[in-house]
């Protein structure tokens, strides 16, 4: 067997040696472990490395609005998890103070700070503790999952907060105008100073290539975690079952709520048992309740309050249903899927079709039309054949969104592999 190939470009770490590296007088020497032996005192310098890539000297800190109640903030908090186990030093900045999901780092809650009066002073002061906070630590890199919509904004993050440090900025929205501003040329700019600019879906990044002719892309999946399932046992309390499933954050301009209340009345599903449970908090609360009493579904549709913890809800369902304008990549679709239960999505840029095989783990509907929607609901109720395939297939057709392969993607990246 041949000797590995070093690469003076990589840092390696001395734990879990299949070969050592003996760097002897400018002569790099491969040997295995129990031979290497230096018996000369003359030697001025020597140094025993292996073959892995060192990450106890990267540190890490993900920088996020919060871990509050989104999507992107349940993988910000997963994010820290998988770095953690895989030896960086992870850091996590957020700047309003909501927590709602567990994480694995040294967190820096800068909403800690916030008072009722908030002004531009105070929140100068807020991101100049951000900066000393990374110097202190000795933060090496930078993951940004913020919207960035205010070039001066990020101008000032670039050149000030994160001046010197290796930076990766995450867009989770195919509405790239949240991550890109009115200027979105100009901002160009500042993200082809990062590392990587990471997009969560691959529509995202042939968008930003075809666009904004941006290159320094890389696409990396939000994952799924296998200890979802042990959460979904946790005892919660009983919904009449069978029936439809959909949460998120309450703002029917992104997620259509509206779209679904009307295809499930279209759907006749109601009259036959078969409930609608919508599970979220937001500002289109009242505006939801208003049209279900409209459409006289009051008694078959239940609202239930944003849970930290929604996998025992999505284990007992028996569909899981997405109705948005636009996503990223929608984890709603993932956390459903992994548990085993299959999925009704549109077809919306971006996210469901990377996910969704069609009518192997779910259905993906082409049209925004209710008689679509509905039709399609209705189908996974009336044809059980078509629903046994699509709960059979569902777990391992997310295999590729697993914690393990995510974990080494960003890996990957980190170390420069």
């Amino acid at each position: 067997m041949g000797w590995p190939i070093f690469d003076p470009t990589r840092h390696y770490a001395i734990n879990d040696a299949q070969y050592v590296l003996c760097y002897v007088r400018r002569k790099i020497i491969f040997a295995p472990p129990i031979i290497v032996y230096i018996c000369s005192h003359r030697l001025q310098k020597y140094t025993f490395m292996s073959l892995r890539p060192q990450t106890n000297k990267i540190k890490v800190c993900l920088v996020a609005i919060s871990l509050g109640k989104g999507g992107a903030d349940r993988s910000c908090a997963l994010l820290s998890e998988m770095l953690s186990e895989q030896g960086f030093e992870v850091h996590l900045a957020i700047l309003n103070d909501e927590v709602a999901f567990s994480y694995d780092a040294k967190l820096l809650n800068l909403g800690l700070l916030k008072k009722e009066q908030d002004s531009f002073l105070k929140r100068f002061f807020r991101i100049k503790k951000l900066k000393r906070y990374l110097q202190k630590e000795g933060i090496t890199h930078v993951i940004d999952h913020r919207p960035k919509n205010n070039y001066k904004r990020e101008l000032f993050y670039m050149n000030y907060v994160y001046k010197g440090l290796q930076t990766i900025y995450v867009v989770h929205s195919f509405k790239t105008e949240t991550y890109f501003g009115e200027q979105p040329l100009k901002m160009k700019e500042l993200y082809e100073g990062n590392l990587r600019t990471v997009t969560v879906s691959e529509a995202i990044q042939n968008k930003l290539a075809t666009e904004l002719n941006l290159n320094n892309t890389q696409c990396i999946y939000n994952p799924f975690d296998t200890a979802w399932k042990a959460k979904a046992e946790e005892t919660i309390f009983p919904i009449k079952q069978p029936f439809i499933l959909s949460y998120g954050r309450i703002d029917d301009d992104v997620k259509d709520f509206s779209f679904l209340i009307r295809s499930y009345h279209q759907s006749e599903l109601w009259k036959e048992g078969v409930r609608l449970v919508i599970m979220g908090e937001g500002k289109d609360e009242d505006k939801l309740k208003t049209l279900t009493q409209e459409l006289e579904l009051t008694d078959y549709i239940d609202f239930l309050p944003f849970a930290a913890n929604p996998f025992p809800y999505i284990a007992q369902a028996h569909v899981v249903a997405l109705t948005s304008k636009w996503e990223g990549f929608p984890m709603v679709l993932v956390e459903s899927l992994s548990l085993g239960i299959p999925v009704v999505s549109l077809d919306i840029n971006s996210g469901p079709s990377e996910i969704i095989q069609h009518r192997k783990n779910g259905l993906l509907v082409a049209e925004r039309q209710f008689p679509a929607f509905a039709g399609a609901l209705r189908e996974l109720f009336e044809n059980p054949s078509l629903y046994a395939i699509c709960k059979e297939n569902a777990q391992a057709s997310v295999s590729q969104f697993s914690k393990e392969v995510i974990a080494e993607a960003w890996t990957k990246l980190l170390t420069n592999e």
